[in-house]
């Protein structure tokens, strides 16, 4: 049965919808004609000044903008099932491959070193989404977050970069999948591809398996939501590319921690999100740390870094070493590992895509829950066309190298937006400590800034580190000392505050120093064409959206303080 609702202007058909209009996509008022959609772009002046630091409200990210699908995703989750969703959103294609690739190019033995580094970033991003999960916890995860701390624009730019980052992993997974596939079956991996000489180089290997795959997961997605001989010696040249080898394999690494902030996408659906979201995100987070740094040793220890396959490392290994037989075992448990992330890939950006939609900053037709499996099927079947898409033509590293950018970048405004929680209350906390809130912010992410520039910039030399990194000690110590929190967390809250959000902001800016200059043009394109969306659509949905929200707000007060007057006693 197809059931629909009005929500801001919109009919949002409930179950996936029979049928697509204009009102599905672009319902709003500065749409409805041409003469109006002149009108808004007339006005965008004013209506950025108005949505440009414009702060939601947990309450409105709870219940308002939730209440936007019809139908609402089930509660069925527990802390045991996080911490395995966690686990499989993580594990898979970034150890199974990029293991092979970082440490024959970058790192060597030493990878180890890497994927602990890479890690304790996580670790630290982990620690800020958790606090946020459980006082927030919507399907939205980071992108309500910095609506309700650092605004609008800001979230918005953010889940541009959230979209790309899981439609990447997906493609990157998909397309992982087909190597290990090949492996498999005793080919090359460029044996199931099609290459097309007239496409750029790193875009000319069609893989037709990566789409079947993500098409069959996203069917998937849509239904449910629920040893060996180790050589020491192999070790003795243990960092051959040195400290930057080191910091570069860490960078491109952070792929293989992508994917526990799909489990924040994950609390609307959670029974109790107070106890179960730190359980399994932080739980799922230390377990992946321990067995990628197992297994990135185990690897070193079975060949020398120089004879690591870059394709399909694991499976290589033991066919090296003469044991066939482990390799089929091996190959079927990466298969079956990637098939995992891929699944809870798309679980997690089919719910980001949902709550976007909500807010009217994507189109809205993408909110619907379907009433029988309580998933947001248009979402999924958009994100895995995207997945698709993608999936098909890009190789490998210029996916990771994106896919870090995105992510580093992501992860370092949570943190950044979990200070600005703490400390500043609109309308309660005193204009001095807001100066000095931001004083010390800038402090923060300039000396973080700076510190990465310098070491992308130079090979050899410390003396630069000698200024930014007492710089950030001593702007964090500042904040500590300086300013009064104005807000306490009710539930959980993050440990050492605020010195492990302002050490996730400098980790994460540090570790984009090690990605290369064209994957910083590729991401500077992609964040363009969101300002140019945003210019033109995005800024007058979400302006139009909230201005019909606050028109119903204003208006259940009005009849609230009616019926309390009637009400009263003669």
């Amino acid at each position: 049965m197809i059931t629909s609702t009005e929500t801001g202007g919109a009919t949002i058909n409930g179950g996936g919808c029979r049928w697509c209009s204009k009102n599905d996509f672009l319902p709003e008022e500065s749409f409805k004609s041409w003469s109006n959609y002149f009108k808004a772009l007339q006005e965008c002046k004013t209506r950025l000044n108005d949505r440009l630091l414009a702060r939601s409200l947990d309450d409105t990210e709870l219940n308002q903008i939730r209440s936007r699908s019809r139908h609402s995703m089930k509660k069925t989750l527990t802390w045991w099932d996080l911490l395995w969703f966690g686990l499989g959103a993580v594990m898979g294609a970034g150890i199974f491959v990029l293991t092979g690739l970082t440490s024959r190019e970058q790192a060597g033995p030493a990878v180890v070193l890497s994927f602990f580094a890479s890690g304790v970033s996580a670790l630290l991003s982990v620690l800020c989404y958790t606090e946020f999960t459980v006082e927030i916890p919507v399907a939205g995860g980071s992108f309500a977050y910095l609506r309700v701390e650092l605004g609008d624009f800001v979230a918005f730019i953010a889940a541009g970069n959230i979209l790309f980052e899981y439609i990447v992993a997906g493609a990157s997974v998909a397309r992982l999948w087909t190597s290990y596939f090949a492996t498999l079956c005793n080919h090359s991996p460029d044996g199931f591809r099609i290459i097309v000489s007239g496409l750029g180089e790193n875009y000319n290997h069609l893989d037709p398996i990566a789409v079947a795959i993500s098409i069959i997961i996203g069917f998937v997605a849509i239904a449910s939501t629920k040893g060996s001989s180790p050589n020491p010696n192999n070790l003795s040249d243990f960092a051959p590319f040195g400290v930057r080898g080191i910091f570069k394999a860490s960078a491109v690494l952070f792929f293989a921690y992508v994917g526990f902030d799909g489990v924040a996408t994950m609390a609307e659906e959670t029974k109790n999100p107070g106890r179960d979201i730190p359980i399994g995100l932080i739980g799922s987070m230390v377990i992946t740390i321990f067995l990628y740094c197992l297994l990135a040793v185990t690897l070193c220890l079975m060949q020398p870094y120089t004879m690591i396959d870059v394709d399909a490392p694991f499976t290589m290994a033991f066919q090296t070493m003469g044991m066939n037989w482990a390799k089929y075992i091996v190959a079927l448990g990466a298969l079956q590992g990637m098939t995992t992330v891929l699944l809870t890939n798309i679980i997690g950006q089919a719910r980001y895509f949902t709550y976007i939609g909500r807010t009217h900053m994507a189109p809205p037709w993408l909110t619907a829950i379907n009433e029988r499996t309580g998933t947001p099927v248009n979402a999924t079947i958009v994100m895995t066309i995207a997945n698709c898409i993608i999936a098909l033509f890009t190789n490998l590293e210029v996916l990771s190298n994106l896919l870090s950018i995105s992510t580093l970048f992501i992860f370092a405004l949570v943190a950044l937006a979990l200070m600005v929680r703490r400390y500043y209350v609109t309308g309660e906390t005193p204009e001095s400590d807001r100066n000095w809130l931001i004083g010390f912010l800038v402090l923060i992410v300039g000396s973080s800034v700076v510190t990465m520039v310098y070491w992308a910039v130079t090979d050899e030399g410390w003396i630069g580190y000698v200024v930014t990194l007492p710089v950030w000690f001593f702007a964090t110590l500042g904040l500590k000392m300086k300013v009064k929190e104005a807000k306490s967390p009710k539930i959980w809250g993050v440990p050492l505050f605020p010195w492990l959000p302002s050490a996730s902001i400098a980790v994460n800016v540090f570790l984009l120093g090690s990605i290369d200059v064209p994957s910083f043009v590729r991401f500077g394109v992609w964040s363009l064409i969101l300002l140019v969306y945003y210019f033109f659509v995005g800024l007058h949905a979400s302006y139009d959206a909230a201005k019909e929200a606050d028109r119903e707000a204003n208006a259940t007060r009005m009849c609230t303080a009616e019926a309390g007057i009637v009400a009263q006693p003669a």
